[in-house]
């Protein structure tokens, strides 16, 4: 029962921190009047279901993202250190495919690897079919096994329950890194844009 504590609390402040829809202004704190009403009835499937719903919001935030990167700004990286916008996006597919697949029991898709060096459509493509892929392979996970133990990465004890929460907070990771490498190349994230 804790796992689904935390999992409804994680949905709140990632809810509260970064929803495009609840603010117009990322700078603009949430009030009442523009928070998002909860529902009193039970959620069925409350960690799955969570983690199903954030998949939509940031496969369109995520490809957004590296859509509106220019191509000559995928080398970008912001420190020499840091990796280049290119790898991150063939980071999101490749664990998108990995912990999807795992969370499933779905083999991983075998097209083409990505690596750092390839164009961004076929970077952009990969990062469009591993959202396709965790939609299918999602479609018809429950809760009903979250206690199930797994090793994710190969090496780090968990359960399914920890790999969906290592799912939803990837994404959140990896949005908000996605963010900063835009915005450091002049470009406003997609939940920064104003609406239309």
């Amino acid at each position: 029962m804790n796992c689904v504590r935390f999992v409804l609390l994680l949905s709140i402040v990632l809810s509260a921190g970064i929803s495009a829809n609840a603010q117009k202004d990322e700078t603009k704190p949430l009030t009442t009047t523009n928070a998002p009403q909860a529902s009193t009835a039970p959620v069925a499937n409350p960690v799955s279901s969570f983690v199903k719903q954030q998949l939509t919001r940031f496969n369109k935030n995520m490809v957004a993202a590296a859509e509106a990167m220019p191509a000559e700004k995928y080398s970008f990286k912001p420190t020499p250190e840091m990796n280049t916008f290119a790898h991150l996006t063939m980071h999101i597919a490749e664990g998108n495919n990995l912990l999807c697949s795992q969370i499933s029991g779905t083999p991983a898709p075998t097209s083409d690897k990505l690596a750092e060096t390839d164009s961004k459509d076929k970077l952009v493509g990969g990062l469009k079919a591993s959202f396709d892929f965790c939609t299918t392979a999602l479609a018809n996970v429950d809760d009903s096994k979250l206690s199930e133990p797994m090793v994710l990465f190969g090496r780090v004890p968990s359960s399914r329950a920890g790999a969906l929460i290592a799912l939803g907070m990837g994404f959140a990771d990896h949005y908000g890194q996605e963010a900063i490498y835009l915005r450091l190349s002049g470009i406003l994230p997609p939940t920064a844009q104003p609406k239309k």
